[in-house]
């Protein structure tokens, strides 16, 4: 039979002096899943909703022009409701406690950056800059740079997606006036001393700009960045091609159709599948 505990004085003891020591540990323990709990499903709302907007924004089908009332109307709700989302997270993530759930939080960071990056570059033809996609999350969350470039990587799945359906319905490239204007006409025909800015260079320019990144040093191999870069690389290369393959073949298709042919949308004729990804 185990014996009882008892103080100097010979009274049976009923804690141990260690007990609220190992309490206090227990309480930020517990408080830490708590918050940690909190802020992944923040993170997971925010994504969802993030994509909503990116479906929107979707609908739109020429760039460097305001966004429709309709599409404004059916966003503006959801940003409403990220902005809430960010705000309840305000006190969760100050001081250390930003860098030590900056996992939990970066993927919902990452979609909304995407998100807002997409609807800017559909109202300007230019990219957000980090400052700007900094700012644009609400609560005074700070976004980290491997946050902001993520985000910029799948921002060209979206613009991948909206120059092919944009090709697919229209017959013309986004942001092109060369191939706007005839699509008999290639870029050599046309004089090489006006360069013609459309979705298609942009994506090409980001392109460049993505494989020039040296993700290979100490300071990001086990980043953000450093993890996800290899993975990202790979489906943003791919995107790039797929809009390259639709633009070769538009204008080879257009070589051999009468001047102004359209498909026939009402009768389903001449309709082609859009690409995804």
């Amino acid at each position: 039979m185990a014996g009882i505990k008892r103080n100097h004085d010979g009274e049976r003891s009923s804690s141990s002096p260690f007990m609220p020591m190992f309490e206090q540990f227990r309480n930020e323990l517990d408080e830490h899943h708590d918050r940690r709990e909190r802020i992944i499903k923040a993170s997971r709302d925010i994504t969802a909703l993030s994509k909503k907007i990116i479906f929107a924004l979707q609908r739109v089908r020429h760039l460097s022009s305001p966004i429709p009332s309709s599409v404004i109307s059916e966003t503006s709700k959801h940003q409403i409701t990220i902005t809430t989302l960010f705000t309840s997270l305000t006190t969760d993530l100050q001081g250390l406690n930003s860098w030590r759930y900056q996992r939990q939080i970066s993927p919902g960071i990452q979609e909304y950056i995407e998100a807002v990056s997409f609807s800017h570059y559909l109202q300007h033809q230019t990219l957000m800059t980090y400052p700007e996609a900094a700012s644009s999350v609400p609560g005074g969350i700070q976004p980290t740079e491997d946050d902001y470039v993520l985000g910029l990587f799948d921002l060209v799945g979206e613009l991948m997606r909206f120059a092919i359906t944009a090709m697919a319905t229209s017959g013309t490239l986004p942001g092109s006036s060369t191939l706007e204007s005839s699509n008999s006409e290639m870029d050599i025909d046309k004089d090489s001393s006006t360069p013609q800015r459309n979705i298609l260079t942009d994506l090409r320019a980001l392109r460049t700009h993505f494989e020039a990144l040296d993700t290979t040093s100490s300071t990001t191999a086990n980043s953000t960045l450093g993890r996800d870069v290899e993975k990202k690389m790979e489906v943003m290369k791919t995107c790039v091609e797929k809009v390259e393959n639709s633009v070769y073949g538009m204008i080879i298709r257009g070589r051999e159709r009468p001047k102004g042919w359209m498909p026939d949308l009402a009768s389903g004729e001449g309709r082609e599948p859009v690409e995804s990804y």
